[in-house]
């Protein structure tokens, strides 16, 4: 299988050219791609047979009735064609990426569009993380590398096919964006030969389900028009919190692997500050380089509208040190992995689905209490099916009863609420079990947990937003976000009482070298009502 290399995105900013790919002509046509056909319709003559001009119609025409049908490719070129081979290799690279936890939620990825074999690894980091996530829209903004218009193409009906399936346009957020700018329009043609929204898909495909996309190629930009897209956009997403922005782009594009790492750094700075005003202009000025980079200044708009103030390099690399051929003369084109996000991870759980957590927590202590058994429960709703470490507390009259949790996600939220919610009750050694004639006088509470950040100093810990987990050795700890507050404690003492009481460490080991600190956000929530 010959896989796509660098060499077909070769555009400083946003004006690629794709080299050595055939006209769409000589690559075989379909319905009125052929030549033939309009050779031989304008000889028919009037005087015909309808009903079968009507059946050579359909069957010379075929294709023009599902225009809105996007037929894939690229496949065989950037990504394997076959269904087996592709979603292996996705589940391959997926496999092997290795990102860092982000704490929140990602609103935005900015991602890289060269074939597999060269930015699949980078591009996998952003998608690690977003496996399993309850996005129903993903806005696409691809870069337009050979049809040249200002403005932004929406491809605003119908469906793109992969081997991996059929992924249906969100014809109703398309509709909320048309018809109010002219800027932004509809044009399937702007995505015909454009690979920069085909090499998300699969990816896609692969980490999430049951969603719709929105296909945007955009074009050539004023900062103006930038911030108009994403306006436009803000008001289509409304207070919908399950739509995911990817922002389809390579970095630098060059002979030059050591120019390329500094003008990747000037690139990414602009990104990591969500400065999109500097980047604009530095991509103007060809000081940046980004062939998708007005996607990633509407993205920064974007994610900056919505509330998000957080950026995380996942991976950068180029396709000099994929190939091994760092040497100057070598085609290099750069790759980053970026999530935006929202730190505040606010809005992780509305409040149905944090009633329903805290019934499966009583309902199954009560249950084993009762019978011995863990409670049987089957949980429909995708958030709550998403793997989530939780902690679950109860209190007694105001006094601590029992607190068991797990950190990591090795389940989905609502089982790890059921066992950890069991565990609390007749397996906290500091308690005696409880018994079933106490809990009704017991109050639940619920800890649900972002994924955990390694830091390098304690100064990035924001006492009562974070919880600290400590290691050192076999020796490990950990305070919720919570027991900052209720002991009013100060950093010094939080973290060496965090070392002392919970690790069985010196109380000033968390200021050793070798002593790793890992920080975390809770939503916490309890049945407890406010009068009691």
């Amino acid at each position: 299988m010959a896989v796509a290399g660098p060499n077909f995105c070769q555009a400083i900013i946003w004006g690629c050219s794709s080299v050595g790919r055939a006209p769409r002509s000589q690559r075989g046509g379909r319905g009125f791609d052929s030549p033939q056909l309009h050779h031989k319709f304008p000889t028919m003559k009037l005087k015909i047979n309808l009903p079968l001009f009507l059946i050579l119609l359909l069957f010379f025409c075929g294709d023009c009735f599902a225009s809105s049908i996007k037929e894939p490719e690229f496949g065989g070129e950037f990504y394997p064609a076959g269904k087996a081979e592709l979603s292996g290799m996705i589940d391959d690279l997926l496999q092997k990426a290795a990102p860092e936890s982000v704490p929140g939620e990602i609103f935005a990825l900015i991602s890289p569009h060269a074939g597999y074999g060269y930015s699949g690894e980078t591009a996998a980091f952003g998608y690690k993380l977003i496996k399993n996530k309850p996005y129903k829209t993903v806005i696409i903004l691809g870069a337009g590398h050979h049809k040249l218009f200002n403005g932004a193409a929406l491809y605003a009906k119908g469906a793109f096919l992969t081997s991996l399936g059929k992924l249906n346009v969100d014809e109703e957020f398309a509709k909320e964006m048309l018809g109010k700018d002219p800027d932004i329009f509809t044009d399937e043609s702007a995505f015909t030969g454009e690979h920069s929204v085909e090499v998300q898909l699969p990816f896609l495909q692969k980490v999430l389900s049951d969603f719709k996309i929105v296909p945007v190629i955009v074009g050539d930009c004023t900062l103006d028009t930038c911030k108009r897209i994403a306006l436009l956009l803000k008001n289509a997403i409304g207070k919908r919190k399950d739509v995911l922005v990817v922002a389809s782009t390579d970095l630098y594009h060059g002979y030059d692997p050591e120019e390329a790492a500094k003008t990747d750094a000037i690139t990414l700075d602009f990104i990591q500050k969500m400065d999109y005003e500097g980047l604009h202009y530095a991509l103007r000025d060809e000081k940046a380089q980004a062939c998708g980079g007005f996607a990633a200044v509407v993205a920064l708009i974007l994610s900056k509208e919505m509330g998000c103030s957080e950026v995380k390099v996942l991976n950068h690399t180029n396709s000099a040190i994929v190939t091994a051929k760092n040497i100057k003369g070598e085609w290099t084109v750069g790759y980053a992995s970026v999530a935006v996000l929202n730190p505040k991870g606010e809005g992780m759980l509305n409040d149905q689905q944090r009633k329903r957590l805290l019934k499966i927590a009583r309902d199954s202590i009560e249950t084993y209490l009762k019978t011995g058994k863990k409670l049987e429960v089957n949980e429909a709703d995708p958030v709550l099916s998403q793997e989530m470490g939780a902690f679950v507390t109860l209190n007694k009259d105001g006094q601590l009863r029992g607190c068991i949790g797990s950190l990591t996600a090795a389940q989905a939220l609502y089982l790890t609420v059921r066992d950890m919610a069991v565990e609390a009750a007749v397996d906290d050694p500091r308690f005696s079990p409880l018994k079933l004639e106490e809990l009704k006088g017991i109050d639940i509470e619920i800890s649900a947990l972002s994924p955990l950040q390694r830091v390098d100093s304690a100064d990035k810990i924001t006492l009562g937003k974070h919880g600290v987990v400590v290691r050192k050795g076999y020796h490990s700890g950990v305070f919720l976000p919570q027991v900052a507050t209720e002991t009013g404690w100060s950093k010094e003492e939080f973290l060496s009482n965090l070392c002392a009481q919970k690790a069985g460490l010196a109380p000033s080991a968390w200021k050793d070298k070798e002593t790793e600190l890992y920080i975390f956000s809770a939503e916490v929530f309890s049945d407890k009502e406010p009068d009691k």
